[in-house]
């Protein structure tokens, strides 16, 4: 089973999972401001934090299918869940297989599109250097995911992104690269699903397109969307604004779209 810690004291079960090179810890800044509102559920995801490798691809499904085993174990049948990059991509797979369980799912900073083909050939050509130069590939990745604009305000919070990224498997890692390879389309998902979808999404984005994303959301009554001032990490760079929206719009209502 994969490794999980519930926190929390509210009666709605979050389930928080994190992105590629992160682990459950990412949600440290945020945890202040939900644990009040949710009972959290915070999951590593195969090959990351302190869950196992299990196969030499991770497929999203398949991680999609290893969170369920956990919401199962916990006797859980009716989640919100929240999925950051990679871990939105894994949210998306678990929405298409299990869409009866879900409250809500929340993007959190990801996209529901698959990887067009210049991004698989970089993805693959990445394959050797996380194989033989990890260290080297984090360094060079981590720094670019946070606002560019503010990278002195954030010097901390990115020296805490990539020694967890140091820390991960890089064999994990891989599994997890060639699964994100694999990953397919998933605007049908958007498009289908009856529960809320909340999209969190940063101006300054250099993993996501997200002007190209939120354009083509679907224009559906449970989908919103916020465009925040920050890079690829809202847990870091703005916690307690990510965590206000999530409050308010999970438990509550607000306007369709903001710009924040």
């Amino acid at each position: 089973m994969l490794n999980f810690e519930r926190k929390g004291n509210g009666k709605e079960t979050l389930v928080l999972l994190h992105g590629f090179m992160e682990n459950l810890s990412i949600w440290s800044d945020m945890e202040p401001h939900l644990s009040d509102q949710f009972s959290l559920l915070k999951i590593d995801l195969p090959g990351h934090g302190q869950s196992d490798i299990l196969a030499e691809v991770h497929t999203m499904e398949l991680m999609a299918d290893e969170v369920k085993k956990v919401l199962d174990y916990e006797k859980l049948s009716k989640v919100h869940l929240l999925g950051h990059s990679m871990g939105g991509y894994t949210s998306l797979a678990f929405a298409e297989k299990y869409p009866q369980i879900l409250k809500s799912l929340t993007l959190f900073f990801s996209t529901y599109f698959a990887d067009d083909e210049e991004k698989k050939q970089q993805r693959i050509k990445s394959y050797r250097i996380i194989k033989d130069a990890f260290t080297h590939y984090a360094k060079a990745g981590i720094p670019n995911l946070f606002n560019p604009n503010e990278k002195d305000i954030l010097e901390g919070k990115i020296e805490i992104a990539l020694a967890m990224a140091l820390s991960t498997n890089n064999m994990g890692a891989l599994a997890c690269v060639k699964g994100m390879v694999e990953r397919t389309d998933k605007k049908q998902v958007m498009e289908n699903l009856e529960a809320k979808i909340l999209v969190l999404a940063g101006k300054h984005d250099n993993a996501v397109k997200t002007d190209m994303m939120i354009k083509h959301l679907p224009d559906r009554t449970n989908v919103k969307s916020y465009i925040l001032d920050c890079g690829h990490n809202g847990h870091w760079e703005k916690p307690g604004i990510c965590a206000e929206i999530i409050n308010t719009e999970l438990l509550h209502n607000l306007p369709k779209k903001l710009v924040l």
